[in-house]
């Protein structure tokens, strides 16, 4: 909280801006009995205005009227008031009076002594809050009365752009300083002083946020990295300049020329309407979108640019609700426009680089291929961004995917046509495509069960990430637990193609049906099985299951469709196989604990060569075609989504 003592000019002083115009007519006025009267308000006003003529003051140093004594400046302010009053009532008498010429060389001093008063006031209080040293002030108090010489105070400002504060004394001084030569007719001057110290400040404000003027042709030649800065830089500054700079600009022209609403809105608009022009403008120049090196990632940039300005966009244009002012509110709107077109073109790049990926990288083991890694990535780091999509989105002939999707894969009564289902609809669509892909990536595997490997570890990947991010908001639980349920299939896929032969080698003989064997044909069929499972054990050596839950489901599962009937074999016919084979040497080479050991150590990638695994961890390996803006997103062929 601000201390009572100490208000600035970039905070609400008062509760209400709108606040009712004092016409000139309004100010204090008096009427004159006689001329004696007329004589004696002259020469009370001479005695004080001579004594601070500006021409007798020393040229090295300028002593301020009102830094010296509050009680004279009142003073001074009141005999100027009363002197308009007489001359008005000379005029109305006596145009061609000699008093009157005396009050107005008495009120041309006047005039001058306020207008070096005006800008005197104003620039101590910039001297004093220069933006360089605001962040590093401490807090302090001052006590003042009217003889003594008057402080502002202030707490330290959280950041170096808080750029100007005064007092509520000061500008209550500048209050009646401008009421003063409005009712004189020096408007004007008075207006001019303002604008031109004002100006300056908010200029440099903005300049010190970090905004400054560039043309689209240098903002294209600039590197990725720099633009981006400026994008991070930007959104603060909107933040601080709307909260901070524009909205106490505003505060401070209508207490300071509440006399006058001409005058209060023609200086806001002169102090602010070039600043703001450059800060809203940005977007236009930064959100041009690079066709020949699309980025998808420049996205987010974006992303929290539209934020910043739709979170802003109520204060902006109450700030500036001024008709003259109606070109900075247009700017906001147009900059908004700019950024939702650029940021469906990136969407459209991020999908279309999917589909055009032409990577031949096969992942050693079935694991998670790296494009799975960086949409996913990408997916779960957009889905922050679901409340600004549903307005970016809502009406844009390129947002809807609702009819592209299967009606098996997207159930539709999860899709209203509302603008957030819209959103919903398009992360849906989104991620199929990069199923559809990595659906096209596993045919690179030569084996059928690798390709179901490859398929249940990517869309575990894809499934485990929407669970555990925003994404799940999004797309729904009944969506991930389709998902995951698909996950189980491709693994038990796996599994039978992979270990399913296995279990055939050992007849069941738990069953009313099994078979009666000589310890011969045991003896065959104990070598069929050794030779099959240490060239299964060989070949799945490579497997990868990253995910550890996804990993100790499936070891459990193959062991409870092997162990069991291997272990009644075993059992079984061990002692007989054993016997027939004792002439040759032979002997039983596994126990079911042995197979169970071997079981429990699979997919963990032991067999994998590191020197194997080599992709790209980008997806951005082919151009995309040009952007269309009216294009839609095209039909997918998907075999196993």
């Amino acid at each position: 909280m601000r201390s009572k003592s100490g208000f600035s000019f970039f905070s609400k002083i008062t509760s209400s801006r709108k606040r009712p115009s004092l016409s000139l007519s309004s100010l204090p006025s008096k009427s004159f009995e006689s001329s004696s009267e007329i004589d004696r308000t002259i020469d009370n006003a001479a005695e004080i205005i001579e004594k601070w003529n500006t021409e007798y003051v020393s040229a090295t140093k300028f002593y301020s009227l009102f830094c010296e004594s509050k009680r004279e400046a009142k003073k001074f302010v009141r005999r100027v008031k009363e002197l308009q009053n007489a001359m008005d009532s000379l005029i109305r008498e006596d145009p061609n009076s000699e008093n009157l010429l005396r009050a107005q060389k008495l009120m041309q001093i006047a005039m001058k002594r306020l207008q070096n008063e005006f800008q005197q006031i104003l620039s101590m209080n910039r001297a004093h809050l220069d933006p360089e040293s605001v962040s590093s002030r401490s807090p302090t108090s001052v006590v003042s009365n009217e003889d003594d010489v008057w402080h502002e105070s202030r707490p330290a400002g959280d950041s170096i752009v808080e750029v100007e504060e005064v007092s509520k004394n000061s500008t209550t001084e500048l209050k009646s300083i401008a009421e003063c030569m409005i009712a004189a007719g020096y408007a004007k001057e008075c207006a001019t002083t303002f604008k031109s110290i004002r100006k300056s400040i908010v200029d440099e404000g903005i300049y010190r946020l970090g905004v400054e003027k560039i043309s689209s042709s240098k903002a294209k030649k600039m590197p990725c990295e720099v633009i981006e800065l400026k994008m991070k830089s930007w959104v603060e500054a909107v933040k601080v300049s709307t909260k901070t700079l524009f909205d106490g600009e505003k505060t401070l022209c209508d207490e300071v020329f509440e006399s006058s609403v001409s005058l209060r809105e023609s200086c806001f608009r002169e102090i602010t309407k070039e600043g703001a022009l450059l800060l809203f403008g940005f977007p236009d120049i930064v959100a041009v979108r690079d066709k020949k090196n699309p980025n998808p990632d420049k996205i987010f940039p974006l992303l929290d640019m539209y934020r910043t300005i739709t979170e802003n966009l109520p204060a902006i244009e109450s700030i500036f609700s001024s008709p003259s002012l109606s070109s900075v509110r247009s700017q906001a709107h147009n900059s908004l426009n700019r950024l939702s077109e650029s940021i469906i073109s990136h969407l459209l790049d991020f999908e279309s680089e999917i589909r055009k990926d032409s990577s031949k990288t096969v992942v050693t083991g079935g694991g998670v291929h790296p494009m799975t890694i960086s949409a996913m990535d990408y997916l779960s780091r957009l889905a922050d961004y679901s409340s600004s999509l549903v307005t970016i989105l809502d009406g844009s002939s390129s947002s809807s995917a609702k009819p592209l999707l299967p009606k098996s894969y997207f159930n539709a009564s999860e899709s209203d046509g509302s603008p957030a289902s819209e959103v919903r609809v398009r992360f849906a669509w989104m991620i199929l495509v990069l199923l559809c892909k990595i659906d096209g990536k596993s045919e690179m595997y030569k084996e059928f069960s690798m390709q179901y490997l490859f398929l249940a570890n990517n869309l575990q990947h894809v499934a485990s990430r929407a669970r555990s991010t925003c994404l799940k908001q999004l797309l729904g639980d009944d969506w991930i637990a389709r998902h995951f349920e698909k996950v189980r299939q491709f693994a038990k896929s796996y599994e039978r193609l992979a270990w399913g032969p296995l279990s055939s080698l050992c007849p069941d003989i738990s069953t009313s049906e099994a078979v009666e064997i000589s310890p011969e044909e045991a003896k065959i069929q104990f070598e069929k099985f050794n030779e099959s499972f240490e060239s299964a054990c060989e070949s799945q050596s490579v497997c990868v299951v990253p995910d550890p839950k996804l990993r100790e489901e499936m070891r459990v599962s193959i062991g409870k469709k092997l162990l069991p009937v291997y272990r009644d074999f075993y059992n079984a016919h061990r002692n007989a196989a054993m016997l027939a084979g004792t002439e040759g040497g032979w002997n039983v080479r596994y126990t079911p604990e042995d197979i169970g050991n071997q079981l429990s150590e699979l997919f963990s990638g032991v067999g994998v060569s590191e020197k194997t695994y080599v992709s790209s961890t980008s997806f951005d390996l082919l151009t995309p075609p040009p952007h269309n803006p009216g294009r839609k997103p095209r039909s997918l062929s998907c075999r196993r989504f």
